[in-house]
């Protein structure tokens, strides 16, 4: 008698790999979801959004932001010399990112490092180099991958595509929260104003600016629990994966 197929979406993801692209706002928890998601079908989580703090974390510590003006000149001479990574982290049990050889996972994550991401985030050279890797690291399939561009320039033919949004009083508050949570010195009103200025710029940068793809499934989180935001998207790929397995 023939094995009846498993019809969950671990199954098919295990014998039919997609790629699967979540953008949106900052601090809409995409990499919460994303990692939720790798987690329960066994797939690759890559944050792009590391990449550019580790970009970020560099300009900073070779002094090219003076008083907070990009040094544009001096960091396209370094960029080809900037190196970044994932690698498996077997104190935090995750992957942890790599800027140059050392681990920067903790130090991308300050506010200073948010402050500086949208620096370096509308070069349109930090974006290509960025963006070739990232497509080289999701070229097998089998990834799941969260920024502010992936379902529109990175993988315009993922499978599926999540847009996650959610009000900016709600964003600035969990932001606020988890960097405290996480012991970092921080104050509310510099955090909405950080969420404010991220916002612009990712909308209104010449490059690669923050849109929903056409084909992008919303996801309005702001009145949501994490585990119904988890059920509604995978929800959205189980019914691709279910397609992609009887085709």
């Amino acid at each position: 008698m023939p094995r009846r197929r498993s019809t969950e979406p671990a199954y098919f993801a295990a014998v039919n790999a997609i790629t699967i692209a979540i953008d949106g706002y900052s601090s809409c928890g995409k990499s919460t979801l994303a990692k939720q998601l790798a987690a329960h079908l066994g797939y690759t989580y890559i944050d792009s959004g590391a990449m550019y703090r580790a970009v970020a974390l560099f300009v900073m510590e070779n002094g090219l932001a003076p008083g907070g003006t990009l040094d544009r000149a001096g960091l396209l001479r370094a960029l080809d010399g900037i190196d970044i990574r994932f690698q498996h982290d077997p104190m935090t049990g995750h992957s942890a990112t790599w800027l140059n050889g050392r681990n920067v996972e903790q130090e991308i994550r300050g506010m200073a490092v948010s402050q500086h991401v949208t620096l370096v985030s509308p070069v349109p050279e930090v974006r290509a180099k960025l963006v070739r890797l990232q497509q080289e690291l999701g070229a097998g399939k089998g990834v799941v991958m969260d920024g502010r561009d992936i379902g529109t320039v990175v993988f315009p033919d993922a499978e599926v595509k999540l847009f996650m949004t959610a009000r900016p009083e709600v964003r600035a508050e969990r932001r606020y929260q988890e960097l405290l949570q996480k012991g970092i010195d921080a104050d509310r009103e510099s955090v909405i104003a950080n969420i404010a200025q991220r916002d612009l710029d990712d909308t209104t940068r010449a490059a690669d600016p923050l849109r929903k793809a056409d084909d992008a499934i919303v996801i309005d989180n702001s009145d949501i629990s994490a585990e119904e935001q988890f059920r509604r998207a995978l929800e959205a790929v189980a019914d691709v994966l279910a397609r992609v397995g009887h085709e």
